[in-house]
């Protein structure tokens, strides 16, 4: 089988591997789409991402997937993959938090092999079946979908309330699907590219505004009749979307930070989240959101679709890296 395998910055190498072979409790699966997540530019371009470090084992990229088992009593099931594995006896597994696993292990991330190549063995409790009315891509859009829930999950967003989105990436244009969902009143995103304000307004912002240097607070308040937002998500990596977040939050206000900078470093003015009294919370990966995920799509209640503009074969990563690298798009999708 073809694996794509990360030697280093700007390394990426396709390789003849052996098909994997299933342990206990695993199935074999044809893996049919990949996504390219934020964090996998991160391994691509830094050859690492906050503490984690490429080691001498090249990497096998990919955390967002979908694909069919090959082997086993579900053999034919076209599923989602989720790419963590928690080992289920530890004190966060048993509280119900398996994203604080002791023992973790992560798709793409570390030592453990994401989903780029052609077939996987993977833990049958973390393959989650796919409606047919699904596409393979819009299974592997499932895994950001459920960044976004555990996201929001953590804003604890009411009826009513403002909401600002900072970074309109497709993990910030679902938040500000599930915003809407959730009957927020007034829903401000920024980005500074232009195709994915368009695209934040498809997705249901009422108003947007491109980001640069900052110089969009004072329109960005002004909208807000200077009241500020209720809950502010930060979803573009950068220091500069997290200070027009906090300077947009309302006094008691909310603000998630989502994305994941590039120096492991986040930057804010501290007098003004402590003289508004923020509450600041940090999002790690997601929470047992794949069920939801799944019926929110299926429904039709969240759109993901649309979020796909580009697909590759993986003989084609270089080109697939490159768009996604670039931002051209919005999901850039791999096929194997």
């Amino acid at each position: 089988m073809n694996a794509l395998r990360l030697h280093g910055r700007h390394d990426l190498r396709l390789h003849r591997e052996d098909a994997p072979t299933p342990t206990l409790g695993e199935a074999l699966v044809r893996v049919t789409a990949v996504g390219i997540c934020g964090s996998d530019l991160h391994w691509f371009s830094e050859a690492g991402i906050g503490d984690a470090q490429l080691a001498e084992h090249p990497l096998v990229l990919g955390h967002e997937a979908a694909g069919v088992i090959q082997s086993g009593p579900r053999q034919g099931e076209r599923v989602a993959i989720d790419p963590t594995v928690a080992c289920g006896e530890c004190t966060f597994c048993r509280e119900g938090n398996p994203h604080f696993c002791e023992h973790l292990s992560f798709a793409g991330y570390g030592s453990t092999d994401g989903f780029l190549r052609e077939q996987i063995a993977w833990r049958e409790r973390c393959l989650h079946p796919l409606p047919d009315t699904l596409s393979d891509p819009e299974g592997a859009m499932l895994e950001p979908l459920g960044v976004a829930i555990h996201a929001h999950d953590l804003s604890k967003m009411r009826l009513g309330m403002r909401v600002g989105v900072f970074g309109c990436g497709p993990i910030g244009l679902l938040l500000i699907q599930l915003a809407r969902l959730s009957g927020a009143t007034q829903i401000i995103a920024t980005d500074r590219l232009p195709h994915r304000l368009e695209a934040a307004r498809h997705c249901g912002a009422t108003e947007v505004f491109q980001s640069f240097h900052g110089e969009e607070n004072e329109a960005i308040w002004a909208a807000t009749r200077h009241e500020g937002v209720h809950v502010a998500f930060e979803s573009a990596g950068e220091n500069e979307a997290v200070e027009t977040a906090i300077a947009s939050a309302r006094r008691g206000g909310k603000v998630i930070l989502v994305g994941i900078p590039s120096d492991d470093r986040t930057a804010f003015r501290a007098s003004t989240a402590r003289q508004k009294g923020l509450t600041i919370k940090l999002c790690r990966r997601m929470r047992n959101s794949y069920p939801r995920a799944i019926h929110l799509v299926a429904t039709g209640q969240v759109e993901v679709r649309s979020l796909v503009t580009h697909r590759f074969s993986l003989d084609r990563y270089q080109q697939a890296f490159q768009v996604a690298e670039k931002r051209e798009g919005l999901k850039v999708i791999i096929e194997p």
